[in-house]
């Protein structure tokens, strides 16, 4: 983003504050601070504005002082003070009197993270795949049962599903209307979270399926990728017209209906190794399926790349 720039040093009132012109690389002025913090400044700056910031630790104080001086202030510090406490830490009064500046702050880049991946990687779902982890072991180890690596296998490319209804969407997330309205918002914001729910399930479910006793014939521990994968676009394309939650009830339902009914189909109620293995293959073994898998991903991802404006706004209640 460049702009005009008149003379004077770089983010002092003499610096150029129209955003788009071109010309040097711009700083935000206090003028441009105090028109943002009382909500004057145009739409397209505030934008400018917000982009900014991000790298420019300088203009992040600047605007920081300007918001904390005026009639949101005490609002924000409080805001700010419970943040600080939920994450552990106490502030001194130098440092809750003085500007934030949430490029330079190491605690400030960690509070960014965490709101961006936050609720992907807290709450029941989390808990929910080590349970099913944990209890395809028990089942395997414990009990003897031979069809855990099948339900595991079965279960595996939905999980990712259901950290995704649980982390994106008004039901999810207190700021939504807030957060969705930002540049950093919207499908940007999605994908982050979304990353941060593969990242969970990928090392955690493929390292699961493979520890479990080995099974003649039957696919193996990273067979689920592509389909997960592939189900996880879905549910994003999907949302872009429903919305993230219903667009995971819808596919993941699906999926458990296509593959546990064959499974528990299965003579002995799926608990034979042998036939696990027939009533998965469809569906995870050879080239065939995969090459499905994998054009069915870069469908979902093309279609979400086109709707990608959609999550621009806010989801149907």
């Amino acid at each position: 983003m460049t702009a005009t720039r008149r003379p004077g040093a770089p983010g002092t009132p003499g610096a150029a504050e129209t955003p788009g012109t071109t010309g040097s690389p711009w700083h935000v002025s206090d003028a441009l601070a105090l028109r943002y913090a009382d909500g004057s400044a145009a739409e397209t700056d505030a934008w400018s504005l917000e982009k900014h910031v991000e790298s420019c630790a300088n203009c992040a104080g600047r605007v920081s002082a300007a918001v904390r001086a005026g009639a949101a202030g005490p609002v924000l510090a409080a805001v700010r003070a419970e943040l600080l406490t939920s994450l552990g830490h106490r502030p001194a009064p130098a440092e809750s009197a003085g500007p934030v500046s949430p490029v330079g702050n190491p605690l400030g880049r960690w509070a960014r993270v965490w709101w961006a991946v936050g609720p992907a990687l807290r709450g029941s779902w989390v808990v929910a795949v080590a349970l099913v982890v944990g209890g395809a072991f028990g089942l395997a180890y414990g009990a003897g049962f031979q069809g855990a690596r099948s339900l595991l296998l079965a279960l595996a490319p939905v999980l990712p599903l259901a950290g995704v209804a649980v982390s994106y969407g008004r039901h999810a997330d207190p700021l939504y209307e807030i957060t969705a309205a930002t540049p950093s918002g919207g499908l940007r914001l999605l994908l982050t979270r979304t990353a941060a729910v593969l990242a969970v399930c990928v090392p955690l479910l493929t390292a699961g399926g493979a520890l479990l006793p080995p099974v003649a014939g039957f696919p193996g521990a990273a067979a689920w990728l592509l389909p997960g994968l592939a189900l996880t676009l879905a549910t994003l394309a999907l949302g872009s017209f429903v919305g993230c939650r219903a667009a995971a009830a819808t596919l993941g339902g699906g999926w458990l209906l296509a593959v546990t009914g064959p499974l528990l189909g299965q003579p002995g109620a799926g608990t034979g190794p042998a036939s696990g293995a027939a009533a998965l293959a469809p569906y995870f073994s050879g080239p065939t399926a995969q090459g499905a898998w994998a054009a069915a991903a870069l469908a979902c991802a093309a279609l979400l790349a086109l709707r990608r404006r959609s999550f621009d706004h806010l989801e149907p209640r």
